[in-house]
């Protein structure tokens, strides 16, 4: 891997954002600034943490303890799309359906990332011999 970009939860992360961003833009107008920024927020988190914690890499915990946001925020982010549902500020079923969907599946494939790491990464960078 080069950097972030190669990351597939990356690239997921990073195009639910912005399909959030997008869906939420449709919202009812008390909507927008309530929910709707939160879940902008949320979704947002998820791509952000990813790039903040790879960014750390070299340091295991650091890298573990953001990838543990980016879950977290994930999860975050469906409960928000639950309640825009559920509220029936979000009238579109199938929307609804394929967001939350997509969001579970990512949630899992950080969750496997974040074993992944926990069973390869050393805990302390390899020093080069000088």
């Amino acid at each position: 891997m080069k950097n972030y970009h190669d990351l597939q939860i990356y690239a997921e992360s990073k195009q639910l954002a912005i399909d959030i961003h997008k869906i939420t833009l449709t919202l009812p107008k008390f909507e927008l600034y309530e929910e709707g920024s939160q879940i902008r927020r949320s979704s947002k988190s998820v791509t952000s943490t990813i790039v903040e914690g790879y960014g750390r890499r070299k340091y295991k915990a650091d890298f573990l303890k953001y990838l543990i946001y980016a879950h977290a925020e994930c999860d975050e982010t469906m409960i928000h799309l639950d309640f825009l549902f559920e509220t029936h500020s979000l009238l579109d079923k199938d929307v609804y359906t394929e967001l939350k969907s997509r969001y579970e599946a990512l949630s899992k494939k950080i969750n496997r990332y974040m074993q992944w790491a926990i069973q390869n990464l050393n805990e302390f960078p390899a020093h080069p011999v000088t």
